[in-house]
C-alpha cells in the first residue's frame, strides 16, 4: 500500500498508523474510534512542490474525453486525491460516478427558492452512492491479496459490494436482517454471486455479528467503517465543484442512515478548500427519518457531543439504522459547516418522494428525506430565496418499486401516519384505473386525471 502517501488517523484520540496496521474492524487500539485517510504529505507541500488547483482542474476537465477506463470513472479520474493504491492498476472499476445534476424546477417554484438541485447518485452502475465508494476500498482488497470481502447491509451496500467483487474475482459475504430489506436491493447481491445470510436481528446486529468473523478469518470487511470506503464516497464532493465551475453551492442536504455519506462529503470539500480548489465550504446538513433518528436526539442533548442507540423504525429501509458508525465525523461536518441535523416524519418522506417523481426523476424512499428536509428549513426561513441548494439522492427509484406502487394505491402509511397530509397526498397519487378496451374510455379516464 502507499504507506508513504497516506495514513490512517483515529478520529477520536488522534493516533496514527500505516494502512496496512488497521486491525480487521477498522477500530482504533487506543480508544476504539474509527478512522479517517489522511494525506500528512499535502500539508508539508508548499510552493512549487504543492498541487497546482489550475492543472488539477485542467487534467480531471480532459479526462473525461478518455477512452481510458480510469478515467472514465468519476471516482479514479480524481486519482491525485485518492493515492492509497500502489498501483491504479489494481483498480476495480464499474465506471462509476460521473452522476447527473438535475434542477428541480416545480421544487423551486413551490418553496420560491431559484435554483435547487439533485444530485442522483442512484445512476450508478448498482443504481446507488454505495458504488462510490466501493470502488476505492474494494480495489484495497484486491492489491491487499484478499480473496473474500463481507458486509452488512439494509440493501444498497451489499448489491455494490458483490458487483465489484464479482468483477474482481473475489468472492462475497452478506449479512442482512431478515425481512427488513427491500427485494429489488437483495436480487441484485444475489445475481452478483454473494453468500447471503438473512439474519433474525437488526442492521447493527448483523454488523455486531460481521464484526467478530472478521476477527477470526482473512476478511475484508467493507461497511462504512472501512476508512477507504469514504475516500471514494467524498468523490460527488468533487463533481458538484466541478459541475458549478469551482465554486460550491450554498447548502447541501444529505440523508442520514450509517452517516457515512455525509462524512465522506464533508472530507471532500474540506480537502478541496485546504488545496485551494474552492474558495470556500458549503453548509452540509443532515435528514433523517423521525422515526431513526438517533443523530437528531444527539443534537437535541449535547449537540453532537454523545448518542444513544435506538431501536430505528422507518420504511425507508436505507437509513433505518439506531447505532450509526459514522456519527462523530458527521457531527463534526455539521458543526464545522454550520449545518443542521433535522427529521421528518414517513408521510414527509412520501410526499416529498412523488413530489420528486413528478420531476420526472423518481427516487428510493430514503433519498426523499433531503427534500422533505428542505422543505422544513425553509419553512424557518433557514434557507434563502437565492440560495443555491443540493440536495443528495442516494438510490434509484426502482430499489424500493413496492413503496412507490403502495403510496400510489393508497396502502403506504396507517391512518395516524398520514393524518393531515391526506389531501397533499391525493394530489400526488397516480394509481392504475381499470377502464373498457375503448377509446372513450381511456379518454374519460384522461379527462378524470386532469380534473
Amino acid at each position: 500500500m502507499s504507506d508513504n502517501l497516506h495514513q490512517l488517523r483515529c478520529f477520536g484520540c488522534g493516533t496514527r498508523i500505516a494502512g496496512s496496521e488497521a486491525r480487521p474492524d477498522f477500530r482504533c487500539a487506543e480508544c476504539g474510534d474509527l478512522f479517517e485517510v489522511d494525506y500528512p504529505g499535502w500539508v508539508q507541500r508548499r510552493g512549487p512542490d504543492r498541487p497546482n488547483p489550475g492543472a488539477l482542474k485542467w487534467l480531471w476537465r480532459e479526462r473525461r474525453c478518455s477512452s481510458e477506463s480510469l478515467d472514465q470513472s468519476g471516482v479514479w479520474r480524481y486519482r491525485e486525491l485518492l493515492p492509497i493504491l500502489n498501483n491504479f492498476g489494481n483498480a476495480v472499476t464499474l465506471r462509476e460516478g460521473n452522476t447527473p445534476l438535475y434542477h428541480l424546477p416545480r421544487a423551486a417554484k413551490a418553496l420560491g427558492i431559484d435554483q435547487i438541485f439533485a444530485k442522483h447518485q442512484g445512476m450508478n452502475p448498482t443504481a446507488s452512492f454505495k458504488d462510490t465508494g466501493m470502488t476505492a476500498a474494494l480495489s484495497v482488497a484486491r492489491e491487499r491479496g484478499f480473496e473474500w470481502v463481507a458486509c452488512a447491509s439494509t440493501g444498497n451496500t451489499s448489491a455494490a459490494m458483490a458487483a465489484y467483487a464479482a468483477r474482481a474475482g473475489l468472492r462475497s459475504l452478506v449479512l442482512i436482517p431478515e425481512g427488513k430489506i427491500a427485494w429489488g436491493k437483495l436480487s441484485q447481491a444475489m445475481d452478483y454471486g454473494a453468500v447471503t445470510c438473512q439474519l433474525k436481528t437488526d442492521f447493527d446486529g448483523c454488523l455486531q455479528v460481521l464484526t467478530e468473523i472478521v476477527r477470526q478469518a482473512p476478511i475484508y470487511l467493507l461497511n462504512s467503517v472501512n476508512p477507504y470506503r469514504l475516500e471514494g464516497q467524498k468523490t460527488p464532493a468533487f463533481e458538484i465543484a466541478e459541475a458549478f465551475d469551482w465554486n460550491v453551492p450554498d447548502h447541501i442536504l444529505v440523508p442520514g442512515g450509517n452517516l457515512g455519506n455525509s462524512s465522506a462529503l464533508g472530507k471532500g470539500f474540506r480537502e478541496l478548500h485546504e488545496l485551494g480548489l474552492v474558495a470556500r465550504l458549503p453548509r452540509i446538513s443532515v435528514v433523517q427519518a423521525a422515526g431513526a433518528n438517533p443523530l437528531v436526539r444527539s443534537f437535541a442533548s449535547s449537540n453532537g457531543a454523545s448518542i444513544e442507540s435506538l431501536e430505528a423504525q422507518t420504511r425507508a429501509t436505507a437509513i433505518r439504522i439506531g447505532n450509526p458508525a459514522s456519527w462523530r465525523k458527521a457531527a463534526r461536518v455539521i458543526n464545522d459547516t454550520h449545518g443542521w441535523c433535522i427529521d421528518v416524519t414517513e408521510a414527509e418522506i412520501a410526499i416529498a418522494k412523488a413530489e420528486i417523481g413528478a420531476e420526472g426523476l423518481g427516487c428510493e424512499p430514503a433519498s426523499a428525506v433531503t427534500l422533505a428536509g428542505l422543505k422544513k428549513l425553509r419553512a424557518k426561513s433557514l434557507i434563502g430565496t437565492s440560495d443555491v441548494v443540493v440536495l443528495v439522492l442516494t438510490g434509484h427509484t426502482l430499489k424500493d418499486a413496492d413503496y412507490t406502487i403502495d403510496f400510489h394505491r393508497g396502502t403506504l402509511l396507517s391512518d395516524e401516519e398520514a393524518a393531515g397530509h391526506e389531501k397533499e397526498m391525493d394530489a400526488l397519487r397516480r394509481n392504475a384505473v381499470a377502464v373498457e378496451a375503448m377509446p372513450a374510455a381511456v379518454l374519460a379516464a384522461m379527462k378524470g386525471a386532469m380534473a
